[in-house]
């Protein structure tokens, strides 16, 4: 591999901040549950979800950075001013959102992010439309197969655990809980780390850095995985609060139901190469989960604000980038 150039450097160092804010957004996903169920203090919590977080760069291949490298645009239109631009506007969007407490999708904020920008720059010929359809039919699908994995789960364990005194169940799901709440961070690792992992490695490659053949160096992978456990590290308590308590009270057996099935779900989207919105997929499964008490116990108007800003991620995120693209062009083309 030859030298970075500055240009270079300083947009790997705006993709480290982009894994950062992403752990530190998403440290809630990981730890929500686990704390409000109080199985957990918040800081012994974070510190579990970013020690898995870290392990999940073994043993995971890397099929979601090479869908994000390779599969949304043109590769030809991804220069370092594009991508520089698509981390700025997804950066910002992530930012804004954890000041508000707002659980977004920092998945969705990138690709949206990368889409701006690139059709700031060519136009929307670029786009490669059919990987797009994938991605944009599972913002709708994450959630709904978390939430009936959730609640599929959760229907069985009262089955299972039918004849167990409510204490017995709780002391069972403390336990089960630190498991699912390893299962869930771990799969966060798989698929949210490789998103930076594989727009660092589009930039490699458009800048003639990795020779013939795109691939995301190993050293890529070791420290986007540290990057965004640091910033799981550091928690946004915001959210977390939202997660944990607004949408609707959890018991641990409810939480490892949760985190278990959105982690599964997440995990096998991995392998399939799906950058999916684990925000979005603990949030379903969530719901899931509280919808088996009844309708009621699942505060709909809080779930109704955290919808309509999913849907505004993307094309906000697109915005930002497209605009910060455009200032680039302005005064650095």
């Amino acid at each position: 591999m030859g030298h970075l150039s500055v240009s270079v450097a300083a947009v790997i160092a705006i993709a480290f901040l982009f894994d950062f804010l992403n752990g530190m957004h998403d440290a809630a996903n990981s730890i929500a549950t686990i704390v409000s169920t109080r199985v957990l203090s918040p800081r012994q919590a974070v510190i579990w979800a970013a020690f898995f977080n870290f392990v999940a760069a073994f043993g995971f291949g890397v099929h979601v950075a090479n869908t994000i490298g390779k599969g949304l645009v043109d590769p030809g239109v991804l220069g370092t001013a594009v991508i520089a631009a698509a981390l700025v506007g997804a950066s910002l969007w992530d930012w804004l959102t954890i000041v508000f407490g707002i659980p977004v999708s920092s998945s969705h904020a990138l690709i949206g992010g990368i889409i701006g920008a690139a059709v700031s720059k060519a136009g929307f010929a670029c786009l490669q439309y059919e990987k797009l359809k994938t991605v944009v039919m599972f913002i709708f699908l994450s959630p709904l197969i978390g939430m009936l994995f959730g609640f599929g789960l959760m229907i069985a364990v009262f089955w299972l655990f039918r004849r167990r005194s409510p204490s017995q169940v709780d002391r069972t799901f403390r336990v089960g809980q630190l498991l699912s709440a390893g299962l869930y961070s771990l799969s966060h690792g798989a698929n949210d780390a490789q998103k930076t992992m594989g727009i660092i490695s589009v930039l490699l490659f458009s800048n003639g850095l990795l020779g013939d053949k795109f691939y995301v160096p190993i050293w890529v992978v070791l420290s986007c995985h540290a990057v965004i456990g640091l910033g799981t590290l550091m928690g946004g308590w915001k959210i977390v609060h939202t997660m944990g308590n607004k949408v609707t009270k959890l018991r641990p057996v409810g939480g490892f139901c949760a985190e278990t099935a959105a982690g599964l779900s997440i995990l096998i989207c991995s392998c399939f190469g799906i950058p999916v919105s684990t925000t979005h997929t603990i949030t379903g499964a969530i719901v899931g989960v509280g919808s088996t008490q009844r309708l009621s116990a699942v505060r709909w108007g809080v779930a109704g604000r955290i919808v309509w800003a999913w849907i505004l991620t993307i094309p906000c995120a697109a915005l930002a980038a497209a605009l910060t693209y455009q200032i680039i062009k302005l005064f650095l083309l």
